[in-house]
């Protein structure tokens, strides 16, 4: 649930770029000499807005979006359109048109998933050697059959010590052996790798999520697309950390905020400054963590940020604290996969921002030392709050409404870990199974022009010109 990848979008820029990846590991390089790419449905409806086409073309260099530069993207992209040719697999030269090469089907939507491409190459003769569908289903995800189902425990025939697909089973397995959301997940995930390995990755992610914070709150500018939106996260952060204020990293500038007198109002500054800076990261193609997608990726950073410097027990935290947020909000997140979905184009903006919310609402929860139950009831109250939620973002661009929408969700998780701190989870009249089932109900019943598809809500309502 938690990637390392490039902005904008988890489902239409690190999806496609993966399934590029994916399709060049079986693809005979050395016969292809020309390649085509087709976009379907959502994918080439906001595919420009959303910067697919660049990771497409990225993916086709072979380049790695968890630890390509960023900042030679644009440059690389430039190459390709200027020569008209591309290096295969970073192995062999081809032609390669941008127009022709690659086509948006703006009026066809492939059956089995909003997010459809289709890669074919050809040999020097023109015929046909490789023709693959890919579906990018939402936060990264890649699929290449329909024969897809999210809902197994048993991968390569490893069974899970606790196979968890619901509430329900997550109650039952913490009950019965009287364990926490966190150990369940680490038992889980030692069927993968070592201990060390576990606490190394989740470093990893930790790490990538507070490069983007601290980066994200020291750059001004003006983010790229057309609708010379205003970065406003660095702005914020100098006025509300002090002019005469010095740090030279993020853990100390962690501390200064820690340290510092602050109140209510000044706290919620901050936290939009957080979620802010995540996000005007991600739309600047910068590196971000799906959290559970791109579009959503300021909510949990946001959310740790308020734990490790404003919460009461910031002071004495234990020193796992951050790795035992991310693993109960990653468990949390899977139940949305299973049971309903995280792309917004099949579900709308509840299956980001809202599952999000939910993520981090049932992580803090943990952390502040409530229930299971307790922690299922956060990550209820927060997607209860946002069914219905509808992705229509201006120009196709992941920034009017999605960047302030993540401050949003970062307050509402924890307006609703409080509520549920403060509640006895077993008087809840909503499980978070039901709610998880309405949000499905709900997404299929969401007029198609209401799921990233830049047909209907604020997409048309206010327009490039507008902005």
């Amino acid at each position: 649930m938690l990637k390392i990848g490039v902005g904008p979008s988890s489902s239409h820029t690190l999806g496609p770029w993966k399934a590029v990846l994916q399709w060049l590991e079986i693809l005979d390089i050395e016969k292809t000499e020309i390649v085509v790419i087709h976009l379907f449905g959502s994918l080439a409806k906001t595919g420009l807005g959303h910067a697919t086409d660049i990771a497409i073309l990225m993916g086709l260099l072979g380049e790695n979006p968890t630890i390509t530069n960023t900042a030679l993207i644009a440059d690389k992209v430039q190459n390709i359109q200027q020569t008209a040719s591309i290096f295969l697999n970073g192995k062999k030269k081809i032609s390669f048109n941008y127009q022709n090469h690659l086509l948006f089907h703006f009026d066809k939507t492939l059956s089995f998933h909003a997010n459809g491409l289709q890669f074919d190459a050809f040999d020097k003769k023109e015929n046909l050697i490789s023709s693959e569908q890919y579906f990018s289903v939402g936060g990264g995800f890649v699929v290449q059959n329909l024969e897809y189902s999210a809902t197994k425990c048993t991968i390569q025939n490893i069974q899970l010590k606790y196979p968890c697909n619901n509430s329900n089973e997550l109650i039952e397995h913490c009950k019965q052996n009287n364990i926490s959301v966190y150990e369940m997940v680490i038992a889980n995930e030692l069927f993968w790798r070592n201990i060390n390995e576990i606490k190394d990755d989740i470093e990893t992610i930790w790490q990538v999520m507070l490069q983007c914070v601290y980066k994200g709150c020291h750059t001004a500018g003006t983010l790229p697309g057309g609708l010379e939106v205003k970065r406003r996260a660095a702005a914020l952060n100098k006025q509300l950390i002090g002019k005469n204020t010095h740090y030279n990293s993020p853990e100390e500038w962690i501390d200064v905020i820690k340290n510092s007198k602050f109140h209510f109002d000044k706290i919620i500054r901050w936290i939009s400054c957080f979620a802010f800076a995540v996000n005007e990261e991600n739309a600047a193609m910068g590196r971000v963590v799906t959290a559970p997608t791109n579009g959503a990726s300021g909510v949990i950073p946001a959310v740790i940020m308020y734990l490790i410097c404003f919460s009461e027990e910031r002071f004495t935290l234990p020193n796992n604290i951050i790795e035992q947020f991310l693993c109960v909000a990653g468990e949390l997140g899977t139940f949305f996969k299973k049971g309903a979905t995280i792309s917004a184009a099949m579900g709308g903006c509840q299956a980001e921002i809202g599952v999000s919310s939910a993520m981090a609402a049932g992580a803090l929860t943990h952390c502040l030392g409530g229930s299971v139950e307790q922690v299922l009831m956060a990550a209820e109250i927060a997607m209860e709050h946002h069914l219905g939620l509808t992705c229509d973002p201006i120009g196709g661009l992941v920034q009017i409404p999605c960047i302030e929408r993540n401050s949003m969700g970062a307050m509402k998780a924890i307006t609703a870990a409080n509520i549920a701190l403060e509640s006895n989870a077993n008087e809840a009249k909503v499980s978070l199974d039901k709610v998880i089932k309405t949000m499905w109900e709900t997404a299929k019943d969401m007029n198609s022009k209401y799921k990233e598809t830049a047909e209907g809500g604020l997409a048309v309502s206010v327009n490039m010109v507008d902005c």
